[in-house]
């Protein structure tokens, strides 16, 4: 008893011994390793310096006896490197940690795992191969957050001692007790058994650059810890498929069909991808759309990353990886590979070099030419020199210029289509003008707009109101249609747009001039986007252009069939973040299709949307704590026919874009009175329930490179 008694007080004082050096350790760290985006960013320090939010894992050694024992030396710690307990005990969260070993046999480029189990189908009784942690294995520690594990798995006698060979490790910490999730890390650690060369892993493509798009998002397979492109290549290899479907588990092959989803030839023919997961899930990848176009193949494939094999998509073609995306060619027979069967990889690079002399050839950057991007085109861009006669009242004129890629004059006339769109004031933009069909804007084309060499003024046909207030805008819209390659087989008409449209600002009043507020950065669109481009090419890149006619009080009325319902907002705020929303928030919510109607009636369904980060990281779009509440100065209500609350406050009409329920707007419209929205009582930014604090990322996944 008295021993028990004694082993009980021990304990307790080294708890408190580790608290405090943990404490010490962390005060006396330069920089906090939580941001405003992180649950823990928002706890006090007391409850900090216990728990040490977070998990990082490090994987620090690996070996294997002459027997074909492998071990590994592994390393737990907060993301200031302090060690953590494997087991739970000294410091708080267990860890469940998993192990793969793998190695990359000579003369190949990718991995096969060691580790592997045979997966039997309930489906159709099949089986296959697919690389797995290893089971029965044991963790023995070493050192405070330190441990050895010892895979059940033996390496066989004839394993090839002198190739690179790669122990993983992903683990999970369960910290939800303290509503902080469950914290997620990998690490993978390559080596050459008998240290006669350098390993060489597969490094393709980096995990940084899946999260371009894949923000706070980047964990698969539950909250097991899998979180880096390194992990995955462990298994996702050429041995591993899916005894359901057929279909491979291979890495470039999955990825790559994944990506193109809806697009996949096959998928077009009426078939679907799909791969069966644990548990009997169906991952249904045929609704998939890239937000950009699949030949942007740097999206993924960045050269600025440091991945050793970033140029491995120019100079390494193979059929599993081209395939993949051209799924409608038959590498057997030929069939869609101009009638030449291709019986092995050694031939690919002969005819698909990495550039060739010209565009739209048999060349890797030359078959993936974006029609718009192409360098035989003449290009356009322009610019908004002055506007006068801007006054309340008055009918706007509106000076600019317009000139080719290299700065030579271009005329009205070598434009298919271009437009001053007119509106304010910019704290808003919902002026309405007498007789206008739109709501908040007015366009009109300037094609006939006078002037020479390059220089050129319109007068505008409608008047800014005699009660207009303010800063307004007028922006440039304009496409050109070009021949290419005009007399050869690869003779096409492209239509394109400017490098970026042209927006002005101008006061109604005599008041400064107050431009349009950021809310977003384009920068942050083309991270997934890459370059938006819009209405047929007339709208580039540039937010400040899509606000005009993106308005608090503009519709798809003009547009949407009586037949279809009320019409549908598209104002910015609440368009936007209901496309993003989209299948996530349908299924949440079990509310309606998302539909707009655009021009000549064409559907636009966004209800299948996969947003590819967390929706609640508000900072992959907003800048400048943009999010954040109160909003700047606005009395504008918005204009809302298909929802709840019609018209609702600026505030409502964000929230309530993404928080679909009649609960939400009931809470809305209850803190909503004849002064306005209450919402920043509550949700203001230093508020128990700011936005940026309720959207919070419980634990946000740890990379490792």
């Amino acid at each position: 008893m008295r021993t028990s008694r004694k082993r009980r007080v021990i304990l307790r004082i080294s708890l408190t011994l580790m608290v405090l050096i943990g404490a010490a350790v962390l005060v006396s760290a330069p920089k906090s390793p939580f941001t405003q985006n992180d649950r823990a960013y928002y706890l006090d320090e007391k409850t900090v310096n216990y728990v040490r939010p977070g998990l990082k894992v490090t994987v620090t050694a690996a070996s294997i006896a002459t027997d074909g024992v492998i071990t590994a030396r592994v390393k737990f710690t907060d993301p200031a490197g302090v060690p953590l307990d494997k087991d739970g005990i000294q410091t708080p969260g267990v860890i469940a940690a998993s192990a793969i070993a793998a190695y990359i046999p000579n003369g190949q480029s990718q991995y096969t795992a060691y580790t592997t189990r045979r997966q039997t189908s309930a489906l159709t009784g099949e089986s296959a191969i697919q690389a797995n942690a290893d089971s029965g294995g044991t963790w023995t520690k070493v050192a405070d957050g330190e441990y050895a594990y010892k895979f059940g798995f033996k390496a066989p006698a004839n394993y090839e001692k002198s190739s690179t060979h790669a122990i993983g490790v992903y683990a999970s910490r369960n910290l939800t007790e303290f509503e902080l999730g469950t914290a997620l890390s990998d690490s993978v650690f390559p080596f050459v058994p008998d240290g006669s060369v350098k390993p060489e892993t597969r490094d393709v493509v980096r995990t940084e650059s899946c999260q371009r798009c894949h923000v706070d998002d980047f964990a698969f397979h539950g909250t097991t810890g899998r979180t880096s492109v390194q992990m995955c290549v462990l298994c996702h290899t050429p041995q591993s498929t899916d005894p359901d479907t057929g279909n491979t588990l291979d890495f470039p092959v999955m990825v790559h069909k994944i990506h193109m989803g809806k697009d996949l030839p096959g998928v077009k023919a009426g078939g679907k991808y799909q791969i069966i997961g644990f548990g009997n899930a169906v991952h249904d990848y045929s609704h998939i759309g890239f937000p950009t176009d699949q030949r942007n193949c740097t999206v993924c494939h960045e050269q600025t990353t440091g991945a050793g094999q970033a140029r491995n998509y120019l100079t390494k073609p193979n059929r599993a990886a081209c395939g993949a995306c051209h799924d409608d060619v038959n590498f057997e027979t030929g069939e869609n590979h101009v009638n030449l069967p291709q019986v092995s990889d050694n031939q690919c690079s002969g005819c698909h070099i990495p550039q060739g002399e010209l565009e739209f050839d048999a060349s890797i950057l030359g078959a993936h030419t974006i029609p718009y991007n192409s360098r035989e085109l003449t290009g356009f861009q322009f610019a908004i020199t002055k506007v006068d006669n801007g006054s309340a009242g008055k009918k706007p004129s509106v000076t600019f210029t317009l000139a080719d890629k290299n700065g030579n004059p271009l005329a009205p006339s070598n434009f298919s289509s271009l437009n001053a769109v007119l509106g304010g004031p910019t704290t808003d933009y919902i002026t309405r003008f007498p007789g206008a069909a739109t709501s908040g804007y007015v366009s009109e084309s300037v094609l006939k707009a006078t002037g020479a060499d390059g220089t050129y003024t319109y007068t505008l046909s409608n008047a800014i109101p005699e009660n207009a207030r303010g800063t307004f805008s007028i922006g440039l819209e304009g496409r050109r249609v070009e021949v290419i390659y005009k007399g050869t087989r690869q003779e096409q008409s492209v239509q394109y747009g400017p490098k970026k449209n042209a927006v002005a600002y101008f006061t109604v009043d005599g008041t400064p001039v107050f431009p349009r507020r950021q809310v977003v950065a384009i920068e942050k669109c083309q991270r997934c986007h890459v370059s938006l481009r819009l209405h047929g090419e007339n709208r580039i890149d540039t937010i400040e252009q899509c606000v005009t006619c993106h308005n608090p009080v503009e519709t798809d009325v003009a547009r949407r069939p009586a037949s279809a319902g009320a019409p549908q907002s598209i104002d910015f705020r609440q368009m936007i973040h209901n496309i993003h929303g989209g299948e996530r928030t349908k299924n949440a919510y079990k509310i309606e299709d998302y539909i707009i109607y655009g021009f000549g009636g064409a559907v636009h369904n966004f209800s299948e949307v996969t947003f590819p980060g967390r929706l609640a990281s508000c900072d992959m779009c907003h800048v400048n704590g943009s999010q954040q509440l109160p909003l700047p100065e606005t009395n504008a209500e918005v204009s809302n026919p298909r929802g709840y609350l019609n018209p609702g406050g600026p505030v409502a009409a964000a929230c309530l874009s993404c928080h679909r329920g009649r609960d939400a707007a009931s809470h809305a419209l209850a803190n909503t009175t004849t002064l306005g929205e209450s919402c920043a009582a509550c949700h203001g930014s230093n508020s128990e329930f700011g936005v940026v604090k309720v959207h919070a990322a419980p634990s946000t996944p740890q990379a490792n490179e």
